[in-house]
C-alpha cells in the first residue's frame, strides 16, 4: 500500500503543473508569439496574419512576429507547428488545405485532429468562376452547354488546391468533363487564362477582382451560397445553374495540439473581438474574405472534422489523391 507521503509526492508535480498552466494562461503572453504563415509574403493569407498580429499586439501588449514558411502546399509549415511546444507561443494562419490534405496525401507527418488545435475561425473565402472575355459564354448555363460540345480546360493553383476541388466539384455536379491544368499558384494560372491557354478558372476573389473590374475577365458566378459584397451582380452557382453548390475556402488560426484550453479560449476571445472591429472587417472584405470570428475551440474542432469528411469525398471522387 502506498504511504501518504508517497501519494503526496506523486500528487505534487501534477498540482504544480496545473498551477503553472493556470498562471501561464492568466499571464499569457509574457513573451513574443511566433505567427507562422504557410505562404510567401504579400499574399492574402500573409496580409491577414499581419493584420491580426498587429491588433493582438495592441490588445495583449506583446509582439506577434509573422514568420513565412511556404512549401509543399502548407504541409511544411503545418508540420512545424504540429511539433512545436504546446505553450501558445507558436500559432499558424491555416487554410482549408488543413482538412483537404488528410485525404489528398497518403501519409502526412501529423494528424490535424490530434497534433493541432483549432483556435479561431477567422474568415470564409468565396471563389469566383471566371472565363476569358473571348469565350462565347455569358452565363453558367452557356458554359455547361459549351463544355458538352467541346473540350474545355480549367486552371488551378496546384493539384488538390481549392481552385482544383471547386472545378472538380463543379464538373461532377454539372455533369460535364473538363481538363484540369495545375499551376504553381494562382497568378500564373490567371495569366494563362488571360492569354487564352485555358478557358476558365475558379479563383479566389482577391487576385481576380481587379481583372474582373477592368473587363479582362468575365465573372459568371461565386461559389458561396450568397452574393459577395464586392460583386453584387454576380449570382451564386447554386442560383445560376448548379443547384446545391456551396463551397468556400476558409482561414483559421491553429496551435499545437495539447495547448491548454485556457490559452486557447483566451486567444479565441481576443481573435473574435479583433475580427469584429470595423477596420478589420473592411480590410478583409477588400481581400475577398467574409469575416466570421465566431465559435469556441471545441466547436471548431467539430467543424474541422466535418470539413475533412466533406472534402475527402471530393478528393476521392476526383481521383486526385497523391500516392505518397
Amino acid at each position: 500500500m502506498l504511504s501518504r507521503r508517497t501519494l503526496l509526492a506523486a500528487t505534487l508535480p501534477t498540482l504544480a503543473a496545473g498551477m503553472a498552466r493556470a498562471e501561464d494562461a492568466e499571464d499569457y503572453p509574457s513573451r513574443p508569439v511566433t505567427f507562422i504563415v504557410p505562404f510567401a509574403p504579400a499574399g492574402g493569407t500573409d496580409i491577414l496574419a499581419r493584420l491580426l498580429g498587429q491588433k493582438l499586439e495592441q490588445r495583449l501588449n506583446k509582439s506577434f512576429v509573422v514568420e513565412n514558411r511556404p512549401g509543399a502546399g502548407t504541409v511544411i509549415a503545418t508540420n512545424f507547428v504540429a511539433h512545436s511546444a504546446p505553450d501558445g507561443y507558436t500559432l499558424m494562419m491555416s487554410v482549408s488545405s488543413l482538412a483537404i490534405d488528410v485525404t489528398l496525401y497518403k501519409k502526412l507527418p501529423y494528424d490535424p485532429l490530434k497534433d493541432l488545435a483549432m483556435v479561431a475561425l477567422i474568415a470564409s473565402v468565396p471563389f469566383v468562376l471566371v472565363v476569358a472575355p473571348t469565350l462565347p459564354v455569358t452565363s453558367v448555363d452557356d458554359l455547361i452547354k459549351l463544355a458538352k460540345q467541346r473540350p474545355l480546360s480549367y486552371g488551378s493553383g496546384g493539384i488538390g488546391a481549392f481552385h482544383h476541388l471547386c472545378g472538380a466539384l463543379f464538373a461532377s455536379m454539372a455533369g460535364i468533363k473538363m481538363t484540369h491544368v495545375p499551376y504553381h499558384g494562382t497568378a500564373p494560372a490567371l495569366n494563362d487564362l488571360l492569354g487564352g491557354y485555358i478557358q476558365l478558372m475558379f479563383s479566389d476573389l482577391g487576385p481576380a477582382l481587379p481583372l474582373i473590374n477592368a473587363g479582362k475577365l468575365r465573372a459568371l458566378a461565386v461559389t458561396s451560397s450568397h452574393r459577395f459584397a464586392t460583386l453584387p451582380d454576380i449570382p451564386p452557382l447554386a442560383d445560376a445553374g448548379v443547384p446545391g453548390f456551396d463551397a468556400a475556402a476558409w482561414q483559421a488560426v491553429i496551435a499545437p495540439g495539447g495547448t491548454s484550453k485556457d490559452i486557447l479560449n483566451k486567444l479565441n476571445a481576443e481573435l473574435n473581438a479583433v475580427v469584429a472591429l470595423d477596420d478589420v472587417r473592411s480590410r478583409m472584405t477588400d481581400l475577398g474574405m467574409v469575416p466570421i470570428g465566431q465559435g469556441a475551440p471545441d466547436e471548431l474542432r467539430r467543424f474541422l472534422e466535418s470539413e475533412i469528411i466533406r472534402w475527402g469525398k471530393v478528393v476521392e471522387a476526383a481521383g486526385i489523391a497523391h500516392s505518397e
